[in-house]
């Protein structure tokens, strides 16, 4: 049965245990479980953990889910849009672990990292073209605006990979779990957070140019180049977040 909210369900038991250990989760955890689906990780999560908050928007699902997990006292079905649920709500902190549907991935992955002092990580089944993206380092061909915007705020890890045969319906393509740990503050000494994404997607637009092509709508761009001690003639995917970090702030004045 395919839903209307393009989630593909994944079933097989071992993947989903599989995922719930490199979740690490504990007995002193809570856990958001984004898209619980039929309830079966749901079930398998409750078995590890204090409390599991699973967000659920299809109320023709949550019906069933309720009725499944009410012998799980630890369990709270909530039928809610996870890209508008109010996170700031849940007591103390928490951890997210989700098979995300994947037009939604990159507009959740940012909504969560909103309340990225609430999380202390996250688990996700992710398209695995996107998760290569997300976990992609300096040099390679998925290196871009995604990889940057996430690795400010998280260390994340791709851990194995899912073939789309093992979901019903099948997707187009094959997915993969990531695991982030989530860092409360930004690891680095940065002027201005919402110039330095400015910066990177204006460079990755661009990404065949060098850097001084890319940025040359900076005014002061050959300047900055020099002040940050980056090779001008380098392309945007050779630039580390530290380079971009530091071109930003040299650029910021």
């Amino acid at each position: 049965m395919r839903r209307p909210f393009g989630q593909h369900f994944l079933f097989d038991p071992r993947i989903l245990k599989k995922i719930i250990d490199c979740s690490r989760v504990t007995s002193d955890d809570t856990v958001i479980e984004i898209g619980p689906g039929h309830g079966i990780m749901t079930k398998l999560l409750a078995e590890r953990v204090k409390k599991v908050i699973a967000i659920e928007i299809d109320k023709r699902l949550t019906e069933k889910l309720k009725e499944l997990l009410s012998i799980n006292k630890n369990v709270e079905v909530i039928i809610a849009d996870a890209l508008k649920f109010p996170y700031e709500t849940i007591k103390g902190k928490f951890k997210v672990v989700a098979n995300i549907p994947y037009y939604i991935t990159t507009p959740l992955l940012f909504r969560l990292l909103e309340f990225r002092e609430k999380i202390i990580s996250m688990t996700l089944l992710l398209q695995k073209e996107v998760a290569q993206r997300i976990v992609a380092s300096p040099g390679n061909k998925d290196y871009g605006v995604l990889s940057v915007s996430v690795q400010l705020y998280t260390k994340p890890t791709l851990k194995f990979l899912v073939r789309k045969g093992a979901f019903s319906p099948p997707p187009d393509v094959d997915s993969a779990v990531v695991h982030f740990e989530v860092c409360p503050q930004i690891l680095y000494k940065l002027k201005g957070e919402e110039f330095l994404l400015k910066v990177v997607k204006t460079a990755f637009s661009q990404r065949r140019k060098t850097i001084s092509n890319s940025l040359r709508s900076f005014k002061n761009i050959k300047e900055a180049l020099i002040e940050a001690g980056i090779d001008s003639k380098l392309r945007p995917e050779m630039l580390s977040i530290e380079d971009f970090i530091r071109l930003a702030n040299a650029l910021m004045g």
